[in-house]
This record gives C-alpha cells, structure tokens and sequence, in this order.
C-alpha cells in the first residue's frame, strides 16, 4: 500500500505556498516614517548633547537575570518580555527598556567611568505585552540618564532637558507640560494605609494606568479587578475600600493620609526651586497624580504629558498624552555593585511620540524625494549611462540608473521614475550623443502643468519641463533644478 505522504509529495505537484503575514503586535515602516524617525531623531540627540550626554551602545537583549523583578507586566507567562535560552542553557530576554541594560553596562565599567556617569541612547524595546490600538510589542526609545549624582539638580535638570526637547522638536510652549511626583509620596501613602509588600507592586500598576482608564478604571484594578472592552479580565490588588480611599486620595491631590511623604515633599519642593530659578517654572510643574508604573523608581518620577488636541480621518479629537518619562532609580545599579548608586534617567517615546507630532503637522509625513533617473534609451549604451550615474553621485546627487525590465520604453521608464518620486529624468538618444547632448525631464514641473488650462501657457511649461543641454553639463543643470524646487 502506497505510503499517503508519499501521495501528497508526487513529482509535479504544486508546493504550498507560503502566506505572507504580519506578526501581531508589530509594524512595518516605509521611507516617509523612517525619514520622519530620522528627522526627530536627530534633533533629540542634538538637546541631549546640548546638556552634555554621550552616547552609548548596549546590545538588544541581556541574560534575564540581569533584569530581575524589574519588569513592566506580570500579566503574561513570559512576565512581559520575550525570552530564549543560549546554547549554554542560560536565559536571555530582549531588552524591555534602556535603562535596565544601561545599569549592566556602568555596573560593569564602573572603575572606568567619569562620574556621575552622563550618557544617552536610543534604540528599540520590546514588550511581551497585549498589542492594542498604540501599542506595539516593538517601539523606538531615547534615553538621557546621569548616574552618580544624589542631588536633586540631576533630577531638576532631566525635566528641563524633556522641556527643551519638546519645543526643539516643534511643540510649542503650553502646547506640553512636564509633570513632577515622587515615589516616596506614593510610599508613605502605602504605608498609612498599610498596603502589605505583596500588594505594592500590583497597586502601583493600577495607578499607573490613571490616565487611560481614569480613576474609577484604577479603583476597580485597586479592588477585585478590571474586564476590558474586549473582554480580557485584569485581576486587581484586592485591596479593601479604605487602602483604596486612601490610595485614590493620595494620587488625586484630596489628601495624603501619612506625614510619611514629607521626604518626599522635600524633594518636589528643591526640585521646584530649581525650575523656578532656571525659569521653567511655566513648563514643569508638581502633580501627585503621577505614578511610574516599573518597581525599580526610588524618588522623583516625571512624564511629558502632549497637551495640544488633533482630529482624526473622522473628525474625532484625539488626545496624545504621555510620550516620555522617567525619574530616580537609586537601587537598580546598586544591585550589581553591593554598594549605593544614585541615578536619574528620562525616556523619550520615539514612536508613540512620532505617531502625535505627525498628527499635529509637526513632522512632514511626505516621502523623501526620489532620486534621480538616468533611463536607458539604447541597451547597448549602457556604459555611458552608467557613467553618468557616477557623475551624479560623486558630486553628491542621489541618482539611480534604470534596472526595470529591458523592454520598456522611455516613457514606461519615466512611469517609473514618477512612482520613485525623482525630481527629474535624465534621458539621452543617439541624436542626442551624437551632439554630446542630454535632455533633463523635470517631472516636478511637469505634474504641475497637468492642470493648466491656457494653450500657450501649457506649451510654453512643456517646453521648460523637458530642455536639451551640453552633457558636459549634467551636474550644473540637475544641481539648478534641484535648487529651483528647494530640494537641495
């Protein structure tokens, strides 16, 4: 009997093919959103060298043990990362956040660091998290931290710099807000209320979600628990209803039932001074609503929170809120050292906040231009238009030569060229060498002329879109016209 596996694999018969898929929880990304990225890139790592940071490197995953109990959800059995075991059996997790491989990194170069210890970088994170409208199990972070300095000045100094970068990267002032809170506010409340060590954690996620569930969503994850809209159930702190009074009053500024926090008021109030004395006193303000949801802050905590509104496609009003924060972690380079480390660090949201400005028109959304198209007139001429595609790109001009399908005429190629978004095309017939001549395509001007409705006035745009010149002067007349439309 003819083995059934062996029928399905016969000679001629078709393979599967393979389904191209997305993983869930993830994006792609094309030239317009990775030119964006660029862009705000850049201009946060030029505030961040402003202030004095150097930038440093650390690899996209640690050994899991480095990062400890301090993940960012226990809602999940991989405890919200993404875990793989070496060959030598040991656990490696990609790395949830920055900071955590940045207190690897000091702890292990400590002997060999200047300190306090300033330093940025920026990179992607990953969250073995429940994808959602937003949120992403990869997104891109930027990161400024000083480690080495107990003084209140370092944390003062961070809210400053998430103050700069906002109106560096186009929102303008009121358009923003930098709020300030201290943990061991959070913690005296804790302790009034006698919430057991067990709970603590659990509590401070719950708080953590104020701003997207508001507070009757955070009483509920407080209590029993929460079932969200798509029916997914969040189990809560179980705390009784005076620890969740009590917590509720302490997060919505009605009252913080302890004198306990009065360290921590301490500290908002130098941290205030210092603003004021700066004259940031407009843009960073102190909110005890604010709860950094990760264990391993130990004093000041701060978000950036976007204040100004946009409408989406359906002329709904979106609000942005958090797209940065931070705050004080005294104990998470500690444990590597046996020894105190103070250390301050602020975390910028790269995508999340990209995803805003480009909703509030401060970032250009637009494809890069394309570069520009040599075509190929005759295939045995090769050479020569390969020539001037290195004379264009060693004179500094993006240039591309025509490798589409060798059948295809110029005007298929310049089809091509207007789908790549070049400014211009570069085409060059036998008559046309035969007189050391080249004709430039401006296709720029030519889509604009598509609406003109005057005869003269068209024919006399035509004859400006498409002009001959000296090949000898190829360079000089693509630099001209990238020049007349502000391209270069």
């Amino acid at each position: 009997m003819a083995d059934s596996k062996s029928d399905n694999n016969k000679a001629g018969d078709k393979p599967q093919k393979l389904k191209a898929r997305l993983p869930h929880g993830l994006a792609d990304r094309g030239p317009a959103e990775i030119a964006a990225t660029r862009a705000m890139v850049e201009t946060i790592r030029l505030q961040f060298e402003r202030y004095g940071f150097d930038p440093v490197e650390t690899p996209a995953f640690e050994y899991t043990d480095a990062l400890g109990k301090f993940l960012p959800d226990q809602d999940r059995p991989n405890e919200g990362v993404f875990s793989f075991q070496d060959d030598d059996e040991q656990w490696m997790s990609l790395r949830y956040d920055l900071t955590a491989p940045l207190a690897r990194y000091v702890a292990q170069n400590y002997q060999n660091l200047a300190l306090p210890y300033r330093s940025y970088r920026n990179g992607y994170v990953y969250r073995n998290e429940k994808p959602g409208p937003g949120r992403f199990r990869q997104f891109m972070q930027f990161d400024a931290d000083t480690v080495g300095a107990a003084s209140m000045a370092a944390d003062a100094e961070m809210c400053m710099l998430a103050a700069d970068t906002m109106e560096a990267l186009g929102v303008p002032r009121g358009g923003y807000i930098v709020k300030v809170n201290n943990r061991k506010v959070l913690d005296g409340a804790m302790d009034a209320v006698e919430i057991p060590p067990e709970k603590r954690l659990t509590t401070m996620r719950a708080i953590d979600k104020l701003d997207r569930l508001g507070i009757d969503g955070v009483r509920m994850l407080l209590g029993k628990g929460r079932k969200d809209d798509s029916g997914d159930y969040t189990k809560g702190a179980e705390l009784d209803d005076r620890q969740i009074e009590g917590i509720v009053a302490a997060i919505t500024g009605s009252g913080v039932p302890s004198d306990s926090s009065n360290a921590g008021d301490q500290e908002l109030a130098e941290i205030g001074a210092l603003v004021k004395a700066a004259g940031y006193e407009d843009r960073i303000k102190i909110d005890k609503t604010v709860v950094r949801g990760l264990e391993y802050y130990t004093g000041p905590v701060y978000e950036v929170e976007l204040l100004a509104e946009a409408k989406d496609d359906k002329g709904r009003t979106i609000r942005f809120g958090s797209v940065g924060g931070g705050g004080r972690y005294d104990g998470l380079v500690s444990r590597f050292r046996g020894e105190p480390v103070p250390a301050t660090g602020f975390s910028i949201g790269v995508s999340r906040l990209q995803a805003a400005l480009t909703a509030l028109g401060k970032l250009d959304s637009k494809p890069p231009v394309g570069p520009v198209l040599v075509t190929i007139f005759d295939r045995d001429r090769t050479a020569d238009y390969q020539r001037m595609v290195s004379e264009l790109r060693n004179a500094g001009i993006r240039a591309e030569l025509y490798l589409g399908n060798p059948k295809n005429n110029v005007g298929q190629q310049l089809k091509y060229a207007d789908r790549r978004g070049s400014p211009c095309a570069i085409i060059q017939g036998s008559d046309e060498k035969g007189r050391s001549e080249i004709q430039i395509k401006d296709l720029i001007l030519g889509a604009d002329i598509a609406a003109i409705k005057d005869r003269d006035e068209y024919l006399k745009k035509q004859a400006e879109a498409q002009r001959t010149v000296p090949e000898a002067d190829l360079v000089k007349e693509v630099r001209a016209l990238l020049a007349l439309h502000k391209l270069g």
